[in-house]
């Protein structure tokens, strides 16, 4: 397994964070009018969007709008694609993660990252899949206290009860809704500020779909999620906030409208919010 592996499934860490073993509080993210471009296609439109810390926001929108160019600008995993381009600020408190001086490690290490499709390192047993980013970092923990961050990762992730007897065995062994939620333990294990999760229950059955939602509103608290999702009942089942974005034929996504879920489904502001949120197109 490489550090590039690992550096893509959200798996990385810092080791000198100074709260690395301390308790700390989850992050606010704001997008300071965020373009986005691949080559000379310009896929996003001075997108400014705040997704207060210990919240959930959702991205909602059809396909082809923006909502997952915008998720990877987030943790600066749109930098990865040669041809793309950005302009715009992204602060985590404040402080801009594409500032030259913070760590492109550093950033993942804050901001978390869980995709649409379940992609524990088959290589790797289920511990090692929850240890990985240590394992990369070269952060030196005895093995009790592994132990702990794998007990208490898979706990908050609501796997524990499953596979506390089966630790050694394959994380590609599990089934789907489980693989997905190993991959949040192994996303927590970093002790992210900010998960992002782009469509995590898309190829998921109901009662898996129903569970990670159950660990979405348990997470909240303590971490900010932002979600992309096409399923407006879980958008309107797990978030506190949405963000309406909305692309025309042949120009870049935007964002309609945004602000409390309950607002955007009841009494939305924009005729287009409305029809959408409603299943009139999408």
């Amino acid at each position: 397994m490489t550090d590039s592996d690992l550096s893509h499934a959200g798996a990385v860490a810092v080791d000198d964070r100074p709260d690395a073993a301390g308790p700390h509080l989850p992050g606010t993210l704001e997008a300071r009018a965020v373009s986005a471009w691949f080559g000379d296609r310009k896929v996003l439109d001075r997108v400014s969007l705040t997704m207060p810390g210990g919240q959930v926001t959702a991205l909602i929108g059809p396909s082809g709008c923006g909502k997952s160019t915008f998720l990877r600008i987030l943790n600066r995993m749109h930098e990865l694609v040669a041809s793309a381009a950005l302009a715009g600020e992204v602060l985590l408190d404040g402080g801009d993660i594409y500032d030259p001086r913070v760590r492109l490690t550093e950033a993942r290490a804050r901001i978390g990252m869980v995709f649409q499709k379940p992609n524990p390192f088959p290589g790797m047993s289920i511990y090692d899949n929850v240890t990985a980013g240590l394992k990369l970092t070269g952060t030196r923990r005895s093995r009790s206290e592994q132990d702990d961050i794998v007990e208490s990762c898979l706990t908050r992730a609501g796997l524990w009860n499953e596979v506390s007897d089966r630790l050694k065995q394959p994380g590609g062994a599990l089934s789907g809704g489980q693989q997905q939620r190993l991959c949040i333990a192994r996303s927590l294990a970093v002790r992210p500020e900010v998960l992002l999760m782009d469509e995590p229950c898309s190829a998921l059955d109901p009662t898996s779909t129903n569970r990670i939602e159950e660990t979405i509103r348990e997470l909240a608290s303590d971490v900010t999620i932002v979600i992309v999702t096409h399923n407006m009942q879980q958008a309107s089942r797990v978030s506190d906030r949405c963000a309406f974005f909305l692309a025309s034929a042949g120009t870049p996504g935007r964002i309609v409208e945004h602000g409390q879920t309950r607002a955007m489904f009841s009494s939305p502001q924009d005729q287009r919010t409305s029809d959408y949120v409603n299943g009139r197109f999408g």
